[in-house]
């Protein structure tokens, strides 16, 4: 508890010192598992900041070709993401996109972000080096890899487990290996063993 209350701490110095400097972009990637989202809600709960998920610009079907999915970090649509989010954000302006449905392989209705003191841009591949560029500050939360099974396992069921030991992860760690996400941000959280905030 008290590790999760001054990794929480961190977090929150982090953002107030971003959100006196104006407009600013900060970005949580990480293991699956680490508590990405749930970072992300606790500083929209404390902050009433707006959230962004990479979740929402995976790959859609009809681009997935076999020579973009070698490229670490390929199955995401970060061309989109820099576009219609860090584009207009970093300069001022709205971001107005769609979000995409991996089971449906459909684009939902359009969702705005205003620009404010603080946007949170949560999610594995948010620190793609196409997109590193834009951000204010970065934090990077790891796990170890039995818990990180747990807390899978814990949220869905031993095939989706199965799917994600197979496919999302060695993606995930080819991603971060390759361009040293890990590297460069100026807080790494092992969220190994928090459990009052459910990371």
């Amino acid at each position: 508890m008290l590790e999760e209350e001054k990794a929480l701490e961190e977090v929150r110095k982090l953002c107030e010192r971003l959100r006196r400097d104006g407009c600013a972009l900060l970005a949580i990637d990480g293991r699956c598992g680490s508590g990405k989202t749930t970072l992300a809600e606790y500083l929209h709960q404390q902050y009433e900041c707006p959230v962004i998920h990479m979740d929402d610009f995976y790959l859609p079907k009809s681009h997935r070709t076999k020579e973009r999915l070698q490229i670490p970090g390929g199955n995401v649509d970060w061309e989109r993401f820099l576009q219609e989010v860090l584009r207009p954000l970093r300069t001022g302006k709205p971001a107005v996109y769609r979000p995409y449905h991996c089971k449906e392989d459909t684009f939902g209705e359009p969702k705005t972000a205003c620009p404010g003191p603080l946007t949170i841009i949560e999610g594995s591949y948010s620190l793609h080096p196409s997109l590193r560029v834009f951000y204010d500050d970065e934090v990077f939360l790891t796990i170890s890899k039995e818990e990180q099974e747990q807390r899978i396992l814990k949220r869905s069921n031993p095939e989706i487990l199965k799917i994600y030991k197979e496919n999302w992860i060695p993606m995930e760690e080819r991603y971060f290996s390759n361009y040293r996400i890990e590297e460069g941000c100026s807080l790494v959280l092992d969220t190994t063993g928090y459990r009052a905030l459910s990371f």
